[in-house]
This record gives structure tokens, C-alpha cells and sequence, in this order.
């Protein structure tokens, strides 16, 4: 890629006892990532020397304030410090409230770099559920967190599974499913299907072509097993047909990614799409929130404290989640207005 097209791309190195600092410095460090973007980590620079060290990976880390292209070093890992009292203590392992604290101190620097511009999206490391409960901030994924800190409502921003070309979006994710299916309204599942439309011409897609799950088995056969599908998913289909949309369904979730020539799959419930990715594509699935003001993509699996620190650590999945943003160039990286009808023009 053209130098001057690479987009700038903060990595928020995730919870910072486990694993996301190592995959972070090594996704950083990937031929791939450096020759296709402009990596910059968001994090503490005493920790991350940490974990290279224990993980035995040799570089150098050059701590700045503004992220500029014109200051890149290619022998360097440039890294936004956004000095979160107490990281540089945290010991590989570690499950803390100051763990929990610190990934998401990392990942709200990292957005908000992008909403100032400094960068054109961002790439976050995983976090652990424990660690965040233990520092009793509210948190349930990090669409609903990327909402709150660009200031939507927690649910207006989906999930999007990526895998090897597989894309697959979320009506509701991280709630029960008595309150999901209260969730899903025909006004929600076309705020989703907007959203994942503007996504995929933001990712290079000219004409999306998209598929849509139903809620109930064989999406409702007909209403012989519940008339959600009829009632509330398909108008909303209908709806965004009508506004110039190429979407269709709803099928049922059991048989829908049979279906060909689909650019993305959108399911009701997380298990309906979790599923699906996590068999297919267990370690490199890539997550994209969608419908926010921030490109903001994130790996599928867990911290791994288990083997912090051991060199052992897989970026396979952040590896694929850079690849994923950096096809987008800083000209088409502003991101659309979230919930608006979608638009041929």
C-alpha cells in the first residue's frame, strides 16, 4: 500500500495482566500490520516493556503525544501513554480490579484519539469480564462501551463477526434472552441492517448484499412456531428494501449460511452468530463495532493470564482484525451517522 494512503491505527493492548499486551507488540512488529498501517500502541510503556521482556520480544518503544506518519520509525513501536496510575505494577497474571481499570483506561484513550483525528480507527486487545466486575465499572462487551464513550445509547452499536470473509452482525448480544427478545423491535432490526450496509461500503463493499436471520425455528415456519419473524423482522427487511438496501430474509439461523453471494449475515441473538464463528474460525475471529463514530474492531477470545508472559501468546485474531480496518484508508475513514435510513445515494 502507498505510504501516504496507510491508515493510522491505535491498538489498545486490552487487559494488562494478560495476553493483549504480548499479541499487541507482536501484531505491531508483524510485516503485514507495518506494511499496511501505521500501528500505534495505547498503553503504559513500563508495561509493555514488561511483557516484551518476558515474552522475549526485542524492540524499542517511543512514547509520544500526537501521531503523526511523519514521525514513523521503522525500527520503532510508537506508543500513546495514557498514564493510568499504578500500570506499571500490574504483574503478568494478574487479575485485579486495576487490570480491569486499565484495559478500559486504554481502550477510552485509544477512541478518543479517533474521535480528534489522530488516528483512523482502533484495534483493541481482549479484556476480562472479572477484572472490570472487580473495579465495579458497568460493562457488558465493548459496542455498548464504544456507544457510551461517543456518546449513544449502549445498544445502538452492533457487534460484527469477522472471518475469513464471513461477516456476521448482532440485533442483541450481551443480555438475556428474555430481554433480548424484548430488544428486538422492527425499529432495532433496521437500525442494524443500516448499519451493517454503511459498514460494508465502508469496507470496500460497493453493493452489500445481506442476509437477515429470524428469531424462532425455520424463522417462524410460516407462524407455526411464533410470529416475531412475520410481525417484527420482516418489516423492517421491507423497509430497508425499500430505501435501496439489497437485504432479504428472514431464514432460518439453523440453515441461513448455506445461502452464496452474501456479504453479511444478520442474526437476533449472540449465540446464533457466536456459534457459528467461533466453529469456524475458533482463534482469528475479528469483532467490528458498527453504527459509532469510531472504526473500532477487537479479538474474539480470551486474556489467557494463564500463559501471560510466555512468548506463546497467538495474534492470529488481532492479526486479522488490523487487516480488517486497515483497508480502510484515512479518506474513507469517517465513520456514518449511526441510525439513519439507509441511502443508494
Amino acid at each position: 500500500m502507498n505510504s501516504s494512503h496507510r491508515p493510522k491505527i491505535a491498538i489498545a493492548t486490552g487487559d494488562a495482566g494478560g495476553i493483549g499486551p504480548e499479541i499487541s507488540i507482536k501484531s505491531a512488529l508483524a510485516p503485514s500490520v507495518r506494511n499496511s498501517c501505521y500501528p500505534m500502541l495505547v498503553s503504559d510503556p513500563i508495561l509493555l516493556e514488561k511483557h516484551a521482556k518476558a515474552s522475549g520480544l526485542s524492540t524499542k518503544f517511543r512514547v509520544i503525544e500526537r501521531f503523526d506518519s511523519s514521525q514513523w520509525r521503522p525500527d520503532e513501536i510508537a506508543v500513546l501513554d495514557p498514564h493510568f496510575a499504578g500500570a506499571r505494577d500490574i504483574q503478568l497474571g494478574e487479575v485485579s480490579a486495576r487490570t480491569g481499570s486499565a484495559s478500559l483506561a486504554f481502550a477510552r484513550a485509544a477512541i478518543n484519539a479517533a474521535l480528534i483525528g489522530m488516528v483512523d480507527a482502533v484495534v483493541a486487545a481482549p479484556q476480562n469480564q472479572r477484572a472490570i466486575a472487580l473495579a465495579g465499572i458497568e460493562f457488558d462487551g465493548y459496542p455498548s462501551f464504544v456507544a457510551r464513550e461517543t456518546g449513544l445509547p449502549p445498544h445502538d452499536v452492533f457487534l460484527m463477526l469477522c472471518f475469513a470473509g464471513t461477516k456476521i452482525a448482532h440485533c442483541t448480544l450481551h443480555v438475556s434472552v428474555k430481554e433480548a427478545i424484548a430488544l428486538i423491535t422492527s425499529e432495532r432490526v433496521f437500525r442494524v441492517i443500516a448499519a451493517t450496509d454503511r459498514a460494508l461500503r465502508r469496507l470496500g463493499v460497493l453493493s452489500p448484499n445481506i442476509s437477515v436471520g429470524g428469531l424462532n425455528p425455520h424463522a417462524g415456519e410460516g407462524g407455526l412456531f411464533g410470529t416475531e419473524d412475520a410481525q417484527i423482522i420482516r418489516p423492517a427487511i421491507e423497509k430497508a428494501a425499500a430505501g435501496g438496501v439489497r437485504v432479504s430474509g428472514p431464514y432460518g439461523a439453523d440453515t441461513m449460511f448455506h445461502r452464496q453471494g452474501v456479504d453479511a449475515f444478520i442474526v437476533m441473538l449472540h449465540d446464533q452468530g457466536h456459534i457459528a464463528a467461533k466453529l469456524q474460525a475458533p482463534h482469528a475471529t475479528a469483532g467490528l463495532a458498527i453504527g459509532s463514530p469510531v472504526l473500532f474492531s477487537s479479538v474474539a477470545h480470551g486474556t489467557g493470564h494463564d500463559i501471560a508472559g510466555k512468548g506463546v501468546a497467538s495474534p492470529a485474531a488481532m492479526l486479522e482484525a488490523i487487516a480488517l480496518l486497515a483497508a480502510v484508508t484515512p479518506a474513507t475513514a469517517s465513520i456514518d451517522q449511526p441510525a439513519q435510513a439507509p441511502s443508494r445515494a
